[in-house]
């Protein structure tokens, strides 16, 4: 990867892999902020009428089928506030982490501890729903925030002191130059 977008060539596996999981994370707000849209257009009988639709294959195979009967039992008990309590979330969410995402890819410093902060607090806020009602898709994507808040941190640490080691060897402004 080159310079110019932050990342050094002299990466390890572990940096790459921080670059990779932020690239995924970008591209889940980008999913979360189009889902969002949809929810604000689509009311919710017509997501029940596309859950029948996408399910009815899968129900007339197996009607016990774990995936689809959940699908249609979360679709049949939508109202408009949970559409746009969902709604809302989404667009929000989507929009925090694209924002956050695409200012680490810029190098800016200050999304590092953002970043570390909003997934701390989702990371807290996925417990709680884990603790009401489990889900393995939630603990996966608890799993995968929490293995990001450690490469964040870890990135940001690198970062600082790049930064720093940088200014180490600046000549202050008000200072005689060096000879």
């Amino acid at each position: 990867m080159s310079k110019a977008s932050g990342v050094m060539s002299d990466q390890t596996l572990l940096d790459r892999t921080f670059w990779v999981a932020l690239i995924l994370k970008g591209l889940d707000g980008a999913l979360e902020i189009i889902g969002g849209v949809l929810l604000m257009l689509v009311s919710p009988a017509q997501l029940g009428q596309l859950a029948r639709f996408l399910t009815q294959h899968e129900i007339s195979e197996d009607r016990h089928d774990l995936i689809a009967n959940a699908l249609l039992h979360v679709t049949s008990g939508l109202t408009g506030g949970a559409t746009l309590f969902g709604a809302i979330y989404l667009l929000l969410h989507g929009l925090v982490k694209v924002v956050l995402v695409l200012a680490i890819l810029k190098n800016k410093l200050w999304a590092y501890p953002w970043m570390v902060a909003f997934l701390v607090a989702f990371i807290l806020y996925q417990g709680y729903q884990l603790i009401v009602g489990f889900s393995w898709g939630l603990v996966l994507l608890t799993a995968f925030d929490i293995f990001i808040v450690v490469l964040t941190i870890r990135e940001y640490g690198n970062h600082r002191r790049r930064s720093l080691g940088k200014d180490r060897n600046a000549v202050p402004a008000t200072a005689e130059p060096r000879k």
